[in-house]
């Protein structure tokens, strides 16, 4: 498999769950609003012998018309069209906003990538367009409902024969991660319940979390599996080691 980071670079959010660009170069956190917290958006795209999978979307982010995301794809050789399959850990806003692009001329949105199949808990969607929670853009979501190209997925499966799915419910409540196995490799998609490295390896309870309990049970037990099965894994908030392979 090859893997690819998409980096969108470091943002600060705060309660207003608007995310702003950070230069950690020139920027100051402490001039940020209080209780900001700064985070890295990363999705990644991931070439197998069967498609071409991107991994979350990032925060849907254009200029003239043309998603960052497109432009991070470009620089490696891929445009939108190429994308056979889309994996959605979950619908917030860093994670879901590059799902939908606006036509610059009409104003009508439609999906950033039109070739693909994208592959969403169905809790997860409905729970976005009807549950009034901030973290999620409802009116960018709602094309979303009912689209030839969106596969509402339950608890558990398999996508395609060797992708595997499963509900972890520790950052949101209809959270899921994903294993993709081809050949001897095993990657392992966490989304926001195994974010970053350094996160792996503390007992870290995080207050954003819907249980962060859980979050941190799934994140050790990951970690010590991972060690056994040689797992890789692809952190969506960590762009100093977005790839880590796990052994002994």
């Amino acid at each position: 498999m090859k893997i690819i980071p998409l980096s969108e670079g470091s943002f600060t959010i705060d309660h207003t769950k608007i995310f702003l660009p950070f230069e950690p170069a020139k920027d100051d956190l402490q001039q940020r609003s209080r209780g900001s917290l700064l985070v890295e958006i990363q999705p990644f795209l991931v070439e197998t012998k069967k498609d071409l999978i991107l991994l979350d979307t990032g925060l849907g982010f254009s200029e003239h018309g043309v998603l960052q995301l497109y432009n991070n794809l470009a620089l490696h050789g891929y445009s939108p069209g190429d994308i056979t399959m889309v994996l959605m850990s979950h619908l917030h806003r860093d994670h879901g906003g590059g799902l939908t692009i606006a036509d610059p001329y009409s104003g009508l949105s439609h999906l950033s990538f039109p070739h693909a199949d994208y592959f969403i808990n169905e809790k997860e969607l409905d729970f976005a367009l009807h549950a009034g929670n901030a973290s999620y853009d409802a009116d960018r979501l709602s094309i979303l409902e009912g689209n030839e190209h969106i596969h509402l997925i339950g608890d558990h499966g398999i996508i395609n024969g060797y992708i595997q799915h499963e509900l972890s419910a520790g950052h949101s409540p209809f959270h899921q991660v994903f294993w993709i196995r081809e050949d001897n490799d095993v990657v392992f998609f966490g989304g926001d319940e195994a974010p970053q490295l350094q996160q792996m390896k503390t007992r870290f309870i995080a207050k954003y979390d819907h249980d962060g309990k859980k979050a941190m049970e799934l994140r050790q037990k990951w970690w010590e599996i991972a060690a056994d099965e040689h797992w890789k894994f692809l952190f969506y908030h960590d762009i100093k080691t977005p790839v880590y392979s796990q052994t002994k």
